[in-house]
C-alpha cells in the first residue's frame, strides 16, 4: 500500500483507535476527575496520533523523527495514567488489559518507525 497521507500509516490508524477507546472508557470516570486524570488520559492519548500526523507534515526527516519521539513520550505518559486508573478502580482489569495491549502495539510500531527513519538520516 502506498503512503500518501499520514492517515495511511498503520501506526497512526492504531493510535487513533486507541484515542477512541480512551475517550469511550473515561466517560464513566468520576465527575470530580473531569479536570484530573480523565483530562490527562485524553490529552496523552490524543497527543500520540496528533504528533504522528504533525511530524508527517513537516518538511524534514529530522523534524518528523522528533515528533514521533514526542508521540512515543506521550505514550509512556498514557501508560502511567492507565495504570493509575486501574489501581484506583476507574478501569476494570479487562478494559485496562484491552487498552494497554493496544498501546503496547502502538509503542512497538512507533519505535520501529523511529529506528527505520533514523537509519535514513
Amino acid at each position: 500500500m502506498e503512503i500518501r497521507t499520514f492517515k495511511d500509516l498503520k501506526v497512526w490508524q492504531k493510535a487513533y483507535s486507541l484515542v477512541i477507546d480512551v475517550y469511550t472508557h473515561t466517560k464513566s470516570f468520576p465527575a470530580e476527575e473531569r479536570y484530573g486524570i480523565t483530562s490527562q488520559l485524553r490529552r496523552a492519548a490524543l497527543s500520540i496520533p496528533s504528533n504522528i500526523s504533525e511530524g508527517y507534515g513537516r518538511k524534514s526527516m529530522k523534524q518528523y523523527i522528533q515528533f514521533l519521539r514526542i508521540a512515543y513520550g506521550s505514550g509512556t505518559e498514557l501508560e502511567t495514567q492507565l495504570m493509575l486508573s486501574k489501581d484506583l478502580n476507574y478501569l476494570n482489569e479487562e478494559i485496562f488489559n484491552n487498552i494497554i495491549s493496544k498501546y503496547y502495539e502502538v509503542e512497538r510500531m512507533l519505535m520501529a518507525l523511529i529506528k527505520a527513519l533514523d537509519h535514513k538520516t
